[in-house]
């Protein structure tokens, strides 16, 4: 079964520095792309970030140049460096995966961008 747990959310001032991270169970990990994705209240879930097996990646325009994200296939584990964080960052970010054409998903990690 697979399981995607992510940690590192909390609240940050406009301006600062978050590093989520989101380890994975159940899958051959160095084989699967991986995202991550954010909801804000009253808004669809959207895509900010994914990397690929062969560790590619590709941005929201919303993010680009603020956000990193990587991968340690050792660890199981994809980071999202986000860096000069606005108020319009927060959200709940969720890591997901696709194994065998079913999305996979995390329980999310809350990051609220306030001062």
């Amino acid at each position: 079964q697979v399981h995607l747990v992510e940690s590192g959310g909390g609240l940050v001032q406009p301006g600062g520095s978050l590093r989520l991270s989101c380890t994975a169970s159940g899958i051959n990990f160095r084989l699967h792309p991986m995202a991550w994705y954010r909801q804000a209240p009253g808004m669809q879930r959207e895509l900010v970030a994914n990397i690929t097996s062969s560790s590619s990646t590709n941005y929201a325009d919303s993010v680009r140049g603020r956000f990193t994200i990587s991968r340690n296939n050792v660890r199981n584990t994809v980071y999202l460096e986000m860096n000069s964080l606005k108020p319009e960052d927060t959200a709940v970010y969720y890591c997901s995966t696709i194994r065998q054409s079913l999305t996979y998903w995390g329980r999310g990690t809350r990051v609220t961008v306030s001062s």
